[in-house]
């Protein structure tokens, strides 16, 4: 597969026109003081109240008066929806006095009644559906709040590693190291002076040399160097070696493919999921085998690790496993990705993470 450059999804953060528009005028609406929305309204009213006036009793506006309620409550609140409810009605009243069809003033006392009744019901109906929105809004930043939270989180506990794995590379490794080199020195030196004590030597060397690889393996766990926007393929091989060398397993690398990504923060996500997923097939499945795959395919880039242990259903429950499958739930949620974890038909468990990218 020829690899050209992948770029990662995103959700489109531009509302209609329409909503932005009312969105800017609501917030500038309730930036204002009560009185002056209060005195907009009640010129809106009269104005209907005119028009009500000019075209008689037989052509209606009264279903009109409904929206200087409807914004008086939406931006100043249900008390000044109720003056404006009030005094709609005693426009109506007063507008349709001169046309109106009732022969008595009770009739058109209850007329006036019954349009009271609806308008407050307005009043109290968009009173509904603000508190409604407002309570949306405000769980809505709750969530994008804890949303935030959960990314600091990930992000400190990330760049923590960075730096233990990095001063454990840079660090106790190269200290290690040195002491090596000093020992096989030593072990020379005694060996050329016919000392029997040049064996010891050359043993502490290769036992430090040994200490030194598995200390670099570990710092490569904690901070895969070469998790980048194109080495999550070489970081997945290291992690099985590393893995089939620490644990004893067998670890496969299967059809792991070189794609490039727009995004480290993707290529580490999909390679702490890989990782917790051995790491939970290693320590609770009592597998024998382990087979990773990452591979594109119709625009989505899919990453599985499955093993041929004892499967979900014995390692549930366990607090080491809620956490890391919470984790590995997490940064798919981070990615925009779905993941499942389920038992296979054959035996064993299969973590599947599927990301759908755009070519470009």
């Amino acid at each position: 597969m020829n690899a050209s450059t992948i770029s990662t999804p995103f959700s489109s953060h531009a509302p209609k026109k329409r909503q932005s528009l009312w969105t800017a005028l609501t917030n500038a609406m309730r930036r204002q003081s009560v009185w002056i929305i209060i005195a907009i309204m009640t010129v809106f009213t009269l104005v209907i109240g005119w028009l009500d006036h000019i075209t008689g009793f037989e052509v209606t506006w009264f279903v009109f008066y409904g929206i200087p309620i409807f914004l008086a409550v939406w931006w100043a609140g249900n008390k000044s929806g109720l003056f404006i409810a009030v005094l709609s009605g005693v426009v109506w009243w007063l507008a349709n006095m001169s046309t109106t069809p009732y022969e008595t003033h009770l009739g058109y006392a209850w007329a006036l009644l019954n349009r009271l009744v609806y308008l407050n019901v307005v009043v109290f109906a968009v009173t509904a559906l603000r508190n409604k929105q407002e309570s949306d809004e405000a769980q809505i930043k709750m969530l994008e709040e804890r949303r935030q939270l959960e990314r600091d989180i990930v992000s400190v506990s990330e760049h923590e590693q960075q730096r233990i794995g990095q001063d454990l590379h840079d660090g106790i490794c190269q200290q290690l190291a040195a002491i090596g080199c000093a020992a096989r020195v030593l072990a020379e030196d005694l060996q050329a002076q016919g000392v029997s004590s040049a064996h010891d030597a050359s043993l502490i060397e290769g036992s430090i040399q040994q200490v030194v690889v598995e200390a670099r393996n570990l710092a490569r766990g904690i901070f895969p160097v070469h998790v980048d926007r194109s080495g999550l393929a070489a970081a997945l091989v290291d992690l099985g070696k590393m893995m089939s060398r620490l644990t004893g397993i067998p670890i496969v690398v299967d059809d792991c493919m070189d794609i490039p990504l727009d995004s480290p923060e993707v290529s580490m996500h999909l390679y702490r999921i890989a990782q917790e997923a051995v790491a939970n097939a290693v320590k609770h499945s009592a597998a024998t085998e382990i087979v990773i795959t990452l591979k594109f395919a119709s625009e989505n880039l899919e990453l599985s690790v499955e093993d041929n242990g004892r499967g979900i259903r014995a390692i549930q429950g366990t607090n080491d496993e809620g956490m890391g499958l919470r984790t590995m739930h997490y940064r798919a949620q981070a990615l925009k990705a779905s993941l499942s974890v389920r038992q296979r038909p054959q035996g064993g468990t299969l973590v599947n993470c599927r990301l759908q990218l755009k070519q470009s």
